[in-house]
């Protein structure tokens, strides 16, 4: 069984970052991350419209987290309290012991190592504490620095292409080494 209880809320820190629970504050940079073309191109997801849909969001995500279902952290510098992206996990399956991951992060703020940071801290966190075996990651085939970022962690491509969606892969990692911080 998985560890999955996530009341309090699990405040992830690195070197740089803090990884905390989204608040209503951070609904304009939920909304840049979910409106922007570039961020969204490889997402099969609606893009939001207006500030209400990050507020329906946010209140969705903390529902899900308040329901043990997902854990969604709002990615900040640990010099400002501002959202710079986001990171989650979820579809957690307690009978196989695993979960998926997704990231994303504002234009502004990539390339400059900081979503390596936090998966870095996260994907410890589910091997660790809630007790994950295997983390999964879908994402479009085109989309190389996902790639990348996951090959870094030594991700592997499952090699079994997604039923409803061909352009997608799945990427997993096996926990099989020492921990992860």
């Amino acid at each position: 069984m998985l560890s999955r209880s996530f009341t309090p809320f699990p405040i992830l820190t690195t070197e740089r970052l803090t990884l905390r629970q989204l608040v209503s504050s951070d609904e304009q940079e939920i909304f840049t991350l979910r409106s922007d073309h570039e961020i969204n191109k490889y997402l099969d997801r609606q893009l939001s419209n207006t500030i209400d849909d990050a507020r329906s969001f946010i209140n969705k995500v903390n529902e899900n987290i308040n329901k043990n279902d997902s854990l969604y952290w709002a990615i900040t510098l640990s010099d400002k309290n501002t959202l710079v992206g986001a990171i989650c996990l979820f579809g957690f399956s307690d009978e196989n012991h695993k979960c998926e991951i997704g990231y994303e992060l504002l234009t502004n703020f990539q390339k400059q190592g900081i979503m390596q940071e936090a998966a870095g801290r996260v994907i410890g966190y589910a091997f660790n504490t809630i007790k994950v075996k295997k983390i999964e990651a879908f994402l479009h085939r085109d989309n190389q620095r996902s790639i990348k970022l996951l090959e870094q962690f030594s991700f592997r491509n499952s090699d079994e292409p997604d039923k409803t969606n061909p352009d997608l892969i799945c990427y997993h990692l096996i926990h099989s080494r020492g921990d992860l911080k």
